[in-house]
């Protein structure tokens, strides 16, 4: 017999069985007779490391496909990375700025081209950290949401809602992310709760009769208003309105105007109304004919509508001088303590700047209408379950998508512009400073060397857009060359809303499309429930005809031990390659799946992990006693009318727990699951039935062979139960086990230990063994009261 190492060392093993998985492609898979199980891994973006909230979805995700790869489903789960748009931008950006340089600097091929030669380099490092917490994906199947075939889904997706008449251009009120220099969807922009102010400020009559009060949260924006709005049912101000108003710190008037929305009860009960920088002023505007002033640009910077006194400034420094000069004028009556949610961009954590600008949308309300109704007929199921009903809120209140982003990185939006019958509608601006339209541009020099010199390109809504694949030859009206693309690409999530089915071939009809679509279950985190999974759902219904998947299994975020937000300025976080390191993959496992409580976060510290290695050696402890004195060789049932009580009643246990982890496992309920082969595994078999085993296993009588069966037997199912969870150790201890015994199956995926044996026991057989351990309880605790150790036999 090879024996078996006295101390469990995970460094020894889980390096081989990852590579192993890999080389011999266990999980590869093909489309055969058997029923498929499928999923598709959320991508991490392609500038990922591996951190706690990864190695959990992933892990999640592992457990479910080796449960049902050992139930014989044909499973495949496919791999892949997001190109991740804005914030892998940043990430070059930043390494050019190091160099004293710009995207600009390069201009837009030269930086693309850095950005691939970046990706290539740097892009597989999570991939290969996934591989290494042993996840089973196919990874022939790899995909990029930026490759070939993704890219052509991509493509075609756009046009068919362009054709059909779901995606259109225009100028709105959108979130500006003055850092990025791109605008954000709603579901993009995060609101956090910080401490401000609220500054009242007087705006005297023209005539110099007195003064409204108005209070507001944004001083700097009050360069731009157009009016000062009162509810028409406040009669405190009913006389008012329809007066003129001197607009402090400029030489414009305003008028006093009734709007529904001013809410009588905030401040004053007025409201100063910026048109071109807030978006419930945007709505007040439109309904009252009001003027928009622009007085913050693209940069975050003020414009000269602002006046000369603060032209150029940034925001928030404009905000201190216009507090100062109001305070000069003696304008500004009180400043109180005010508590609100500010929006900030989700990816730089910068403050958003209302602003209107030209972009591209995409009509959602029918397609939300079919992604609810598969929620409320059950077609795309919820765990747990009250995530249906905020998923159906959110589409049953969905905006259009704006779906254009000014950035380099990503899908380029594939519209075209003529330049000769649009030249005079497509701005170009030179680095030299010249600001010209395509036409006027065209009189120095070819449309290519314009181009190439560009800093930036804009359309205006005017020009006409062609839309296809692929640059088209020529214009359809004018038949001329001169083609300029869309200078936008593509909202990262739009690329991602096609992941189910762009990653298998779509819009190919292929026989991978046909058997794995609809993917079976997304695992996910409840973050990006809007920005993801219902957005899958509606493309899935509208370009692939069926939802992507049956299931959607939502789990919560990881916080410390103190439920606290894991944040690197906290000093909390903890890395899960450094806990790999220390305690095994396998623990890292075991304490993520059993502190995954469905519907709630997760709180992790040393003692999960601790307990999770300690777990680890009991298993390796009691496989290692049990192969050192086993003689048999083949495995068989036991003899049933051999068994001694014990027996039976760890056999009836066994298929008690068996089923129950099964329903945890199909249920999504991981945390459910680890508890009991926990409990079953140390308190049940090593606790109570091996030591209970001892006596017989250590001797020569004729149980002895019984009782070897009857361990093995559970030995192997527990193994089994337990691999989805902790595939490393129980794939070892299976061949160290399969080396002294002839076991049903040579690999233990393929051994199907969730298959239900009964065994009869009696309820007074059931008792009997209660009160048995009862007493031996008992004798335990007395004994360890008395300091009597185990070894010394009373009389």
């Amino acid at each position: 017999m090879k024996e078996i190492p006295k101390r469990y060392d995970p460094k020894q093993y889980e390096k081989k069985w990852a590579d192993l998985w890999v080389k011999n492609k266990t999980f590869a898979s093909k489309p055969d007779v058997r029923a498929q199980y499928s999923i598709v891994i959320p991508p991490p973006n392609v500038t990922g490391v591996l951190h706690m909230g990864h190695a959990l979805n992933n892990v999640l995700q592992d457990i479910i496909i080796r449960v049902h790869k050992i139930m014989k489903k044909n499973t495949m789960w496919m791999p892949g990375t997001d190109h991740g748009g804005i914030a892998t931008q940043n990430v070059v950006e930043k390494m050019l700025l190091a160099e004293g340089k710009t995207r600009h600097d390069l201009g837009r091929k030269k930086f693309l081209e850095r950005m691939w030669g970046w990706k290539d380099e740097s892009g597989g490092t999570i991939i290969n950290q996934l591989k290494r917490i042993g996840c089973g994906c196919d990874w022939e199947r790899l995909r990029f949401t930026m490759d070939e075939q993704c890219s052509l889904a991509v493509k075609e997706a756009f046009m068919r809602l362009f054709n059909d008449g779901l995606i259109y251009r225009g100028n709105r009120m959108t979130n500006w992310c003055p850092r990025c220099r791109t605008v954000l969807a709603d579901v993009e922009v995060e609101h956090k709760e910080r401490d401000s102010y609220l500054w009242y400020i007087k705006y005297p009559f023209v005539n110099g009769d007195g003064c409204m009060t108005v209070a507001t949260t944004r001083p700097e924006t009050m360069l731009g208003d157009t009016a000062v709005a009162v509810n028409p049912e406040d009669e405190r101000y009913k006389n008012l309105i329809g007066k003129k108003i001197r607009l402090p710190l400029t030489d414009r008037e305003i008028p006093v105007i009734a709007d529904e929305f001013v809410d009588r009860e905030f401040g004053t009960g007025c409201v100063k109304v910026t048109p071109a920088h807030d978006p419930n002023d945007s709505e007040i505007g439109k309904r009252n004919n009001l003027e928009k002033v622009v007085v913050i640009d693209v940069e975050g910077n003020m414009t000269s509508n602002a006046g000369k006194n603060y032209q150029g400034l940034d925001r928030f420094e404009c905000r201190a001088k216009v507090i100062e000069d109001l305070k000069a004028q003696g304008i500004l009556k009180k400043v109180e303590n005010h508590r609100h949610a500010v929006g900030i961009c989700y990816r730089c954590n910068t403050v958003i700047e209302p602003l209107e600008t030209l972009q591209w949308f995409l009509k959602m309300k029918d397609m939300a209408d079919m992604a609810a109704d598969a929620g409320r007929a059950g077609r795309v199921q919820f765990f747990p379950s009250n995530w249906l009903k905020l998923y159906l809120s959110w589409l049953d209140n969905i905006n259009d998508w704006c779906l254009s982003r000014q950035i380099w990185w990503g899908h380029r939006i594939p519209i075209w512009y003529c330049g000769k019958c649009d030249g005079d509608n497509i701005g170009v601006f030179l680095k030299e400073g010249r600001n010209e339209t395509y036409s006027e541009l065209r009189k120095y020099s070819s449309s290519n060397e314009i181009l190439n010199n560009a800093d930036s390109i804009h359309i205006t809504e005017k020009a006409r857009p062609i839309v296809n694949s692929t640059a088209p030859d020529t214009c359809p009206v004018c038949q001329s060359r001169e083609l300029i693309q869309d200078p936008d690409v593509l909202d990262t999530w739009f690329s991602s809303a096609l992941w189910p089915f762009s990653t298998l071939g779509w819009p190919d009809e292929n026989k991978d499309i046909k058997y794995y679509y609809p993917t079976k279950v997304l695992v996910t985190g409840h973050e990006i429930l809007y920005l993801w999974v219902a957005r899958m759902v509606m493309m899935g219904l509208k370009m692939a005809g069926d939802v992507p998947f049956d299931s959607v299994n939502i789990h919560g975020i990881i916080r410390d031990e103190h439920g606290s937000k894991m944040s690197k300025s906290k000093g909390n976080v903890i890395d899960p390659l450094e806990i790999i390191e220390v305690y095994g993959t396998d623990s890292l496992r075991f304490a993520l799946a059993k502190s995954a409580v469905l519907g709630r976060d997760i709180q992790l510290s040393d003692d999960d992990f601790i307990g999770a290695r300690n777990f680890c050696n009991k298993l390796w402890n009691a496989t290692r006693l049990i192969l050192n004195d086993i003689r048999i060789k083949k495995l068989t049932p036991p003899e049933m009318d051999k068994l001694e009580l014990a027996d039976k009643w760890i056999l009836y246990e066994t298929a008690k727990f068996t089923e129950e982890i099964k329903r945890g496992y199909l249920e999504f309920n991981n945390a459910y699951t680890a508890r009991q082969i926990y409990d079953f595994t140390w308190k049940y078999f090593c606790d109570w039935y091996l030591e209970l085993a001892k006596i017989r296993l250590y001797s020569n009588e004729s149980g002895k062979q019984n009782v070897e069966v009857i361990l093995i037997n559970i030995l192997v199912k527990i193994l089994n139960l337990i691999h989805p969870i902790m595939p490393f150790i129980s794939s070892q201890l299976w061949d160290y086990l399969k080396e002294e015994v002839e076991l049903p199956a040579d690999d233990i995926l393929n051994y199907n230990g969730f298959e239900l044996k009964d065994y009869a026991i009696s309820e007074d057989e059931i008792k009997k063994m209660n009160k048995l351990m009862e007493i031996i309880s008992c004798i335990r605790n007395i004994r360890g009261e008395n300091s009597i150790q185990p070894k010394i036999i009373l009389k």
